[in-house]
């Protein structure tokens, strides 16, 4: 009979939210929006490890480059195919400095920044189907790239022949 009672008063108290589990009653828990939040910004300051990020803004429409991809610094893959961005990359493309993947195919982009040199992860950059004619010299910078997919552009052969001169015998380029 005591049993019996002990168990009615802890239902009672789990269904009041008076029970006590991991230092906090149930009406003190974490909302579960909180709790699977998958902000990295939040995760680096509990964890302290960088977590990586893969952005697609493919197929979005998009005619200016969103300025917000800009603040997310563990950006590994970046995906801006398929819309109708001009003109060329913002300068400040340089600061993602974890990029290792950048699509921007099937675009309407005249240009590529310098800055593009500076990112040091860079493997595959596809810049196919865009109205591209020069190109920066900085892209034989790319140490690590692998793949450089120019298809479809009008890009210049003398700048294409300099910057395979600086790139790794191994790198594929598309043209």
């Amino acid at each position: 009979m005591a049993a019996l009672i002990a168990l009615l008063i802890l239902c009672a108290g789990i269904g009041l939210g008076v029970f006590f589990s991991g230092g906090y009653t149930t009406l003190d828990a974490p909302t579960p929006s909180r709790a699977t939040s998958t902000e990295p910004a939040a995760a680096n300051k509990e964890t302290s490890v960088e977590t990586s990020i893969t952005l697609d803004y493919s197929g979005k429409n998009l005619s200016q480059f969103p300025k917000e991809i800009l603040s997310q610094k563990n950006t590994e893959k970046l995906d801006l195919s398929d819309n109708a961005l001009t003109g060329a990359l913002p300068a400040e493309i340089h600061e993602l400095q974890n990029l290792q993947i950048l699509d921007i195919s099937n675009n309407q982009m005249t240009g590529l920044p310098a800055e593009l040199g500076h990112l040091s992860h860079l493997r595959i950059l596809d810049a196919s189907n865009n109205r591209l004619t020069g190109l920066p010299y900085e892209l034989g910078d790319l140490a690590n790239l692998e793949i450089l997919d120019l298809t479809g552009n009008a890009v210049s052969m003398q700048d294409l022949e300099i910057i395979r001169a600086k790139l790794p015998p191994s790198t594929q380029i598309r043209y």
